[in-house]
């Protein structure tokens, strides 16, 4: 995986890494982000290299930055819960919000969309749907809203695929909302809002401290 292999590199260190994921990769999770997150933690550890969080952070954002699998995954994923980026940038340079709450959310996905396609193309249409989107969960910054302005962003930004928007009509359609996951063919839905559409949907919690290393017994 690049950005693992570049986090190794910045980091001056040589080692296997073996990444697993609960999660499909490809499918708008931030995998790509989160392996690089989780070698920049682990190498730090395991060499006793000495760096600070922020240090191990903003080496892993700009590991998947060069990779071109994603552009602020890591950031969010190191802080937990349901952050809102404010302003882009690793730490030190970008400013960060929240949600704060901890849903329960049902996601389907349909397969893989190439993030590094929809970064080389035209982002112009995606940084004006992403600000608009923006402004609007910062006037009401809760769970519901979170997903009625991603909709709007994958709609506005012409990311929305046929499959993700059938899926999220159903759910609308049961009186629930549900948008799709960046950069993914992913649907995701609160609670039980894809289950209740009929979806044969999968289930994971919101994580509310963010990556941390766990020592296995």
């Amino acid at each position: 995986m690049e950005p693992v292999r570049r986090v190794l590199a910045a980091l001056g260190v040589v080692a296997d890494v073996e990444v697993s994921s609960d999660v499909p990769v490809g499918a708008g999770f931030g995998v790509s982000g989160a392996a690089a997150l989780a070698t920049a933690l682990a190498a730090n550890d395991v060499f006793e290299l000495g760096r600070s969080e922020n240090d191990l952070v903003r080496v892993a954002h700009a590991a998947e930055a060069a990779a071109g699998t994603g552009l602020g995954d890591v950031v969010g994923q190191f802080r937990g819960g349901l952050p809102v980026r404010l302003e882009p940038g690793a730490p030190g340079y970008g400013r960060m919000d929240g949600v704060p709450a901890r849903p329960r959310v049902e996601y389907v996905s349909f397969g893989e969309l190439s993030t590094e396609r929809v970064l080389g193309g035209e982002l112009d249409p995606v940084r004006e749907a992403g600000e608009a989107a923006l402004t609007r969960l910062m006037r009401a910054p809760d769970e519901r809203e979170l997903l009625a302005a991603g909709r709007e962003f994958a709609g506005e930004a012409g990311l929305l695929v046929p499959e993700v928007a059938e899926a999220v009509a159903a759910v609308e359609a049961e009186g629930e909302q549900a948008s799709m996951a960046m950069l993914g063919r992913t649907v995701y839905a609160l609670g039980t809002g894809l289950s209740d559409a009929g979806y044969d949907a999968d289930a994971c919690a919101v994580h509310p401290t963010g990556a941390t290393l766990r020592v296995d017994e």
